[in-house]
């Protein structure tokens, strides 16, 4: 399990337990945290499971794969350096900590 820390658009804080194996955006999901939607269920068709990744964070994730970087194009007001879709970070003890914000809204 990973500690992961999602950050409304307003800056209330949500501190879950996500199980190794599911994504960030399952981990949402499962815990009733607003702010993504993920429309597609995770088969990264779209963008609305973005977040900004915390600064700390950026350098520590897989880099993004060429689906991902043409998804995040749809995004609303993306970060070049910051910007993931949840659907495409899996979980794992590696991942213990991660903070992510949501933007003001998916589309």
């Amino acid at each position: 399990m990973a500690k992961i820390t999602y950050i409304e658009h307003n800056g209330t804080r949500h501190d879950v337990e996500v199980a190794n194996g599911l994504t960030v955006m399952e981990g949402a999901r499962d815990n009733n945290i607003p702010g993504i939607e993920a429309d597609c269920g995770g088969a990264c068709a779209c963008s609305t499971c973005h977040v900004y990744v915390d600064p700390a964070w950026v350098e520590k994730l897989p880099a993004k794969d060429d689906m991902e970087e043409d998804m995040l194009d749809f995004a609303y007001e993306p970060d070049a350096e910051r910007s993931r879709l949840t659907c495409q970070l899996k979980v794992s003890e590696a991942l213990d900590g991660l903070v992510v914000q949501m933007p003001e809204k998916q589309i």
